[in-house]
């Protein structure tokens, strides 16, 4: 079975969902950063779906839907439209909006992420 990129509709879908699950904070927060779902290029991994789906912008940092691992990730930018960091945490949408409340509590980054897949080198030395 060949991958396809998630359609709005389905990530309007995963946002609703979400919805339900958050606790009084994290949906106040999610009602201040959410957006309308955009397709932002990244062009480490997201090339052949054309690009992922930014949901949220808190500062310089998107929420954003990464079809592929199929979860919610959090990636800083510089130019609007264009998502710096490939990451594949495979978050629920409310776990990543406890990261960013976490770290406006702390004043913390937002902790360890999965960064892209690499290549494995299984030739003996």
């Amino acid at each position: 079975m060949d991958w396809e990129p998630i359609s709005e509709e389905a990530i309007w879908g995963e946002m609703n969902a979400a919805e339900a699950k958050m606790s009084p904070r994290q949906k106040n927060l999610w009602e201040n950063i959410r957006i309308v779902p955009e397709k932002w290029q990244q062009h480490l991994g997201g090339n052949e779906g054309q690009g992922f789906w930014v949901v949220a912008i808190w500062g310089r940092t998107v929420l954003w839907y990464n079809d592929i691992e199929e979860g919610f990730n959090l990636s800083s930018y510089q130019r609007y439209g264009t998502i710096e960091e490939y990451y594949c945490a495979q978050d629920e949408l409310q776990w990543s909006l406890y990261k960013i409340l976490n770290a406006v509590d702390t004043g913390s980054n937002f902790g360890p992420s999965l960064g892209p897949p690499t290549a494995l080198d299984f030739r003996s030395t």
